[in-house]
């Protein structure tokens, strides 16, 4: 039997899912080798669970699949769905705190979301004018 991780990431209303097993060192996003990932911000952000791993990508696939959200808040949310499944896969704690110390939002989901409309306002902050003194 393959050994398969599933993990998943989220940022503001973006979902990523990350499918990691052995393979060939290959990674693809949405299908698509990470490699040839636009924007180039988007690709780098990415790319940082994969450097930090090191030498460990190279015997595995990582297979993700994101949808919702926009182009950043997408990249981070596979960079997070990337890096938990390597810890979970290699089930190795110094991965682990390399990612921690490198950057918390590797492992751990922004929590952050857009704040709903009020009434009496455009937005969420946002109020009509008052004008009567």
């Amino acid at each position: 039997m393959v050994k398969a991780v599933n993990t998943s990431g989220k940022r503001k209303t973006a979902v990523a899912r990350a499918t990691v097993k052995k393979g060939i060192g290959r990674i693809r996003v949405n299908r698509k080798p990470v490699e040839i990932y636009t924007p180039e911000l988007a690709k780098l952000k990415i790319m940082e669970p994969l450097v930090l791993a090191g030498e460990k990508i190279k015997n595995i696939d990582i297979d993700v699949n994101v949808s919702g959200g926009g182009v950043m808040g997408q990249a981070d949310a596979v960079r997070t769905a990337i890096a938990r499944g390597l810890v979970d896969f290699y089930e190795d704690n110094t991965l682990k705190n390399t990612f921690l110390s490198y950057d918390r939002s590797l492992l751990v989901n922004d929590s952050r979301r857009k704040e709903p409309k009020h009434p009496l306002g455009r937005g969420a902050r946002k109020k009509r004018q008052k004008s009567y003194r």
